[in-house]
């Protein structure tokens, strides 16, 4: 009869004996050497591990301050948004004097505000691609490549025909920017406080253009073409810095994070299906939050765009001031970006918003009826603090209703689609003011507001903090609150 090994029990160790551990028989049970000399990318991109729901592996949410990596980027990314903001921001402060120089109308000087828009949707087809093909080191070559294309050709001052082609190609740099890293900042730990310090820097770079602009056309005697020259320097700096900074940041690396996070597996020897533009906008989602970007941008960019014009020609300020006006509407929206940005993701991002568009209408209407310059400017800035959250919140509710790996292209094509309303609402501010004059623009301003409220109230969720995640877990639809508040309110009438 062949003897069997009998475990015996150890006897237990003393309390002072050092602890035991596994013996290591091989260098790859310690650790691999691919992961090893993995790059920071790299490792991100890889799939998550340990316990999730349903088994699955958790979702691991990148943070800005990982590593100096990460760090450097997200202040590429604040100095970026800066120069979007100076970029959209000092239009507005040019637009008298681009009216002088070439002696043009409303309707035509409003063409530098239409322009964009063609670049801005050429933008939202196109970032799912280049990501796809370049990754964000893509993004990061392409953009300020874009601006210098444009803003070294207006430094010398072109026949004016040329200026709204110059501005298409501004347009789609910007709008590849807003989205690339909207949704990159947007999928991170916080996303609501760093959404709101980018977005402040974007209002930051919008307050302070203005403000030189009108300085060096009126305190300085020079050119209105002067600007650029300041832009093109910053613009170089910045193609500089990015490129330095996203260089790692490949195509690859874009893929393989897509393929980590995709809430499919795909069978053996098959390759992970990337989720295109073209998918993403059969969801009622992804339109809901274009419009609502489109309306709340066309809004924002309207009042910064021609604030001046109307406090020069309905409150008849003198033109300094008038620009000091519209730095202070630009400063309010940095302020409440990154102050409001602190409040949002803790009352829920459904609530914060319906409190912020309510408290913006009233500032409007009030703004529109006070004919008191001292009053306007008040209430202008008031009106600027409102808004600034509005478009980080509506990204931040966009990741929770979304699945990860729609995220750039979802996110990236509503932000850039949401960008034309820095186009095309102002035009038609220029448009409608040749024949009505300029004070149409705060009921037209105001009448946006109400629209994108009511969109707003769309979205599935409830008001209460948390409702965004339950309703994707729920699969709730567009509209599913709004009809069964409908249901309620006719059963409630119809027993009383």
């Amino acid at each position: 009869m062949e003897k069997q090994d009998i475990k015996r029990p150890q006897p237990p160790a003393p309390a002072n004996a050092p602890p035991h551990y596994p013996e290591v028989t091989k260098e790859s049970d310690f650790s691999s050497p691919t992961i090893a000399n993995a790059t920071d990318d790299e490792e991100a991109a890889r799939p998550p591990t340990g316990p999730g729901e349903d088994g699955k592996p958790a979702p691991k949410q990148e943070r800005w301050n990982n590593n100096r990596r990460n760090m450097f980027r997200y202040f590429t990314v604040l100095y970026a948004f800066t120069l979007m903001g100076m970029s959209d921001g000092a239009l507005g402060a040019l637009i008298p004097s681009l009216r002088d120089y070439y002696n043009i109308s409303y309707t035509v000087v409003s063409l530098v505000f239409l322009a964009p828009f063609v670049g801005y949707i050429l933008a939202a087809l196109s970032n799912n691609l280049i990501h796809h093909y370049f990754g964000q080191r893509g993004v990061a070559i392409l953009t300020p490549t874009c601006r210098l294309a444009g803003f070294i050709p207006l430094a010398v001052h072109p026949p004016y025909p040329s200026i709204p082609i110059l501005l298409l190609l501004v347009g789609f740099g910007n709008g590849i920017e807003d989205s690339a890293w909207n949704a990159w900042v947007g999928n991170m730990a916080n996303a609501n406080e760093l959404l709101g310090i980018i977005h402040g820097a974007y209002g930051l770079g919008a307050t302070i253009a203005p403000l030189i602009a009108t300085s060096m056309i009126t305190k300085g005697n020079l050119p209105w073409w002067t600007f650029f020259y300041v832009m093109i320097g910053l613009s170089g700096i910045e193609l500089i810095v990015m490129t330095s900074a996203f260089w790692s940041a490949t195509a690859k690396v874009h893929r393989d994070s897509l393929a980590a996070a995709s809430t499919t597996t795909p069978q053996e020897g098959e390759k992970h299906q990337r989720t295109t533009t073209r998918m993403v906008m059969r969801e009622p989602i992804t339109w809901l939050m274009a419009f609502f970007l489109l309306g709340y941008v066309g809004a924002e960019v309207s009042l910064g765009g021609w604030i001046v014009t109307f406090m020069i020609d309905v409150r008849h300020a003198p033109h300094f001031d008038a620009g000091l006006v519209v730095t202070f509407f630009w400063l309010g929206l940095t302020v409440g970006r990154v102050l409001l940005g602190f409040v949002t993701g803790r009352i829920g991002e459904k609530l914060a918003i319906t409190i912020y568009l309510l408290l913006c209408i009233g500032l409007e209407l009030l703004y529109w009826l006070v004919p008191n310059f001292i009053a306007s400017a008040i209430f202008v800035s008031f009106l600027g603090f409102f808004l600034g959250p509005l478009f980080p919140a509506a990204i931040v509710a966009a990741t929770k209703l979304l699945p990860k790996d729609a995220h750039v292209s979802a996110i990236g094509f509503a932000a850039a689609f949401g960008g034309g309303g820095a186009a095309i609402f102002p035009f038609a501010v220029g448009a409608i003011a040749q024949k009505k004059g300029v004070a149409v623009l705060q009921p037209f301003v105001l009448a946006i507001l109400v629209f994108i409220i009511l969109l707003w109230w769309c979205l599935p969720g409830g008001l209460k903090p948390g409702g965004l995640e339950r309703a994707r877990e729920n699969k709730e639809p567009v509209g599913y609150e709004v009809r069964k508040g409908w249901r309620l309110l006719k059963e409630k009438t119809a027993r009383s």
